[in-house]
């Protein structure tokens, strides 16, 4: 594990720590974390984005470090959650691999962590979620501490949250009269779906020309380039309550001495990229702001950074020694050397991904378990059961594809034409192996893995990732990877599909009805 030190070593979290030569208080760091919902990179204005416009997050990775190669190990919303929360990887959680699970007793969080050890903790609107956290002495637990919800604004848009962010956040600020570090949690719920079809150019002031390149797997039409425009309306609606927080920290003379971390928790939800595993799924946006910590403000790190390593670095800051804290082992690596600039050589110069069931719809609910690696040149894939459909079973409406007019268009193409290349990439079934060579292939469209001239490439790759994983105690490279198909789905609807086959009448809000084949599809 990378060992790390602060410029000031903090010794405790108690609201001051004696750690100055000349006996002067120092206060423990606060931490605010703002996560969005389905944002991929490079969707930000300060990575050269023109149709989304950033200043929050321009603005912290200019005051601060812009991370370049974040990745998230699983890339759908609950176990993306669980690897920031806890520090390890999907495949360490056990249920917590999945999509709407029951969270397991036994991985602590590093909320409740700092709980104990004196932070002021708390989060707005969507935590760790979806899925089932269990409960402590009879009560739901609180893997974020408590809840702050109360303040509601009117929306600029339908379907964008009437939760006034901000507002929850000074509130919880004012309820820490002890005047305590804190630990918040700002969990948007943009640029999740739905969206109101064509804001971006009838509220945002956008155009369908802002959009400079329609990525290679979907058609390049006015319908696409409104999806993506009403995509980034709402990025940009996010962005706008960290400038409101940015303000507020400011006013209140705490942002010297706090942690602004903005980021989200997994790719846009479009078909071929929320719940897979190519470019766009895994790596995200990530920015890290602490005035008075980070020792070389506006530098750009290239090195691979994991969600695992959030939560490490959160309990370094606040003094908190995770082994002894009742937290369970965590792969993630500290950043803490990197803010200070002690850190020599890579951090990393390779992420190891992978998912298991990231929704249902497919018989007995059972998952798609892909593992992956991925270097600054190529990204190797291994899909473990091929013969299931990606994105869900079409009888059901491929159900692991956010219903949307991308899904939609693609969907109705195929059905007019009777076949469409689109249809191939993104609901189509896809090989056992998969390599692409991001560096002139970033779409991840023309798969190099049976081409021989690729072979010691995909030879090493693929011994890299096993060996990661071996060490990791990954099921799956044991033999046990079906495990991760017997763990209980917690949501209303389980056995969806079987459910569906056998004539019950059932709906689930996130497809579109149309989007469901009449007949399967061979």
């Amino acid at each position: 594990m990378l060992k790390s030190i602060l410029l000031i070593t903090l010794t405790g979290i108690s609201p001051e720590t004696t750690d100055k030569p000349e006996g002067q208080a120092k206060k423990a760091p606060n931490i605010l974390f703002c996560i969005a919902d389905d944002q991929s990179f490079p969707h930000a204005g300060v990575y050269g984005c023109t149709w989304v416009k950033t200043p929050a997050f321009d603005r912290v990775a200019r005051e601060g470090i812009l991370f370049t190669n974040a990745y998230t190990p699983n890339a759908k919303c609950a176990p993306s959650r669980s690897c920031i929360l806890t520090g390890r990887n999907s495949w360490q959680l056990e249920e917590a691999a999945n999509h709407v699970p029951f969270f397991p007793a036994k991985f602590k969080t590093y909320a409740e962590t700092l709980i104990e050890n004196g932070y002021h903790v708390g989060f707005t609107a969507k935590g760790w979620a979806p899925g089932n956290p269990g409960t402590v002495d009879g009560k739901a637990r609180e893997l974020l501490g408590p809840s702050w919800n109360e303040h509601k604004t009117v929306p600029p848009a339908k379907y964008i949250s009437d939760n006034d962010y901000a507002a929850n956040f000074e509130s919880f600020l004012k309820d820490n009269p002890d005047g305590k570090p804190f630990c918040f949690w700002f969990g948007s719920t943009e640029p999740h779906r739905a969206y109101e079809f064509e804001a971006g150019v009838s509220k945002g002031g956008k155009s369908l020309t802002d959009i400079d390149r329609v990525l290679g797997f979907w058609p390049d039409n006015d319908t696409v380039r409104n999806d993506m425009l009403d995509y980034a309306y709402e990025i940009e609606y996010f962005d706008s309550h960290v400038v409101k927080m940015l303000k507020i920290l400011e006013e209140k003379g705490l942002l010297e001495n706090t942690i602004i971390v903005v980021t989200s928790d997994n790719g846009m939800p479009f078909p071929r990229v929320k719940g897979n595993a190519y470019m766009l799924s895994n790596h995200l946006p990530l920015a890290v702001m602490w005035p008075g910590g980070i020792n070389n403000p506006g530098q750009t790190i290239d090195d691979f950074v994991s969600f695992t390593d959030f939560a490490p670095t959160f309990l370094e800051v606040a003094g908190v020694k995770p082994e002894k804290s009742g937290m369970q082992p965590m792969e993630g690596e500290s950043l803490v050397g990197l803010f200070s600039g002690s850190h020599k050589g890579n951090l990393r110069d390779y992420m190891v991904i992978g998912k298991e069931r990231t929704d249902l719809g497919r018989p007995d609910d059972a998952g798609y378990p892909i593992r992956g690696i991925v270097t600054s040149e190529f990204l190797y894939l291994r899909n473990y059961q091929p013969e299931r459909w990606p994105a869900g079973n079409p009888e059901t409406g491929y159900m692991d594809c956010d219903g949307s007019p991308t899904k939609s268009f693609i969907l109705n193409e195929r059905r007019l034409k009777g076949k469409s290349s689109y249809w191939d990439l993104n609901f189509g079934k896809s090989p056992a192996e998969q390599l692409f060579r991001i560096s002139n292939d970033p779409d991840c469209i023309e798969n190099l893995a049976e081409n021989p001239e690729y072979a010691s490439i995909k030879s090493k790759l693929t011994k890299q990732m096993v060996r990661k994983l071996k060490k990791d105690g990954d099921p799956r490279m044991f033999g046990r990877g079906d495990i991760f198909d017997t763990y209980p789905y917690s949501g209303d609807i389980r056995d969806f599909y079987n459910r569906v086959m056998a004539g019950e009448k059932l709906k689930a809000n996130w497809i579109e009805q149309s989007d469901i084949e009449k007949v399967k599809i061979d």
